[in-house]
């Protein structure tokens, strides 16, 4: 989640201020890293407006092996309140060096109900369930995620896409796709290891879209959902680390938009 001003090789250890798309960046091993985020979504039809705040505790294994755990929750105007499920996730990257394309494989396991809001990824086909949060509730979903993340960089520039499949082990409902990608670039060159707060060196900027590929039941895009999304991060400090974004929804099926912000620090 941080956006790190680099000390010795800046395209590399500076992680990106995508909300979605994962690049190839892992947490440096025994580091901790604590972020708070949530989403907000204006849906259309004069649905009940949510917003859906989430806890991400961030954990580096290994070089190689960053894990995670998420604690998320969803809040409306007219349809109630609830603590909506955790996700346990797992990042491994597989070449040891830096390389032109730099790929990541991530698995998820995920307790969420049908409340859940957050849209850390959106694959499959149809729009969000407006029923009662309670009603929602009742209904619990066990899933696996996965993820191929393809991340290369040059100079000051990232781009990432992501590949996602996902199935429900609750239901008999096939298998999920979706997609994710990112471009992104930091303002400005490495601060030769000083760290500044208002300075070009600490911004991060650029754009992602994201959305549902089908699903292996109804393939095409038809009733999928489909954002696209500028994004900015800001490193203050060594420990502390800002993003914002605002999705702006492409199909019928999407919210109209969906507004996005967190804050990360490392203990």
């Amino acid at each position: 989640m941080c956006v790190v001003v680099a000390v010795a090789h800046p395209a590399i250890a500076q992680e990106r201020p995508y909300f979605v798309t994962y690049d190839d960046h892992l947490a440096e091993p025994k580091e901790l890293e604590i972020a708070v985020a949530s989403t907000t979504g204006l849906p259309k039809e004069n649905r009940s407006v949510y917003t859906a705040p989430w806890l991400e505790i961030e954990y580096g294994v290994t070089p190689r092996w960053t894990t995670e755990l998420y604690l998320e929750g969803v809040t409306t105007t007219r349809d109630g309140s609830g603590f909506t499920g955790w996700r346990w996730e797992n990042r491994f990257r597989p070449l040891k060096n830096q390389h032109r394309i730099n790929p990541v494989l991530y698995v998820e396991y995920e307790n969420v109900s049908e409340a859940s809001r957050i849209q850390k990824e959106i694959d499959g086909s149809g729009s969000l369930p407006f029923e009662p949060i309670a009603d929602l509730n009742e209904e619990r979903a066990h899933e696996i995620e996965g993820k191929l993340i393809l991340s290369s960089t040059a100079g000051a520039w990232n781009v990432s896409e992501n590949f996602v499949i996902e199935k429900n082990l609750s239901e008999s409902e096939g298998i999920e796709f979706g997609y994710a990608v990112g471009a992104s670039r930091l303002l400005g060159a490495a601060a030769g290891g000083r760290s500044c707060v208002l300075c070009r060196e600490s911004l991060s900027v650029g754009v992602e879209a994201y959305g549902g590929l089908g699903s292996t039941p109804e393939s095409g895009l038809s009733d999928t959902r489909h954002y696209v999304a500028p994004v900015l991060g800001w490193r203050v400090g060594h420990e502390m680390t800002f993003k914002v974004s605002v999705g702006f929804g492409l199909t019928e099926a999407s919210d109209r938009a969906l507004f996005r912000v967190a804050v990360a620090f490392e203990p």
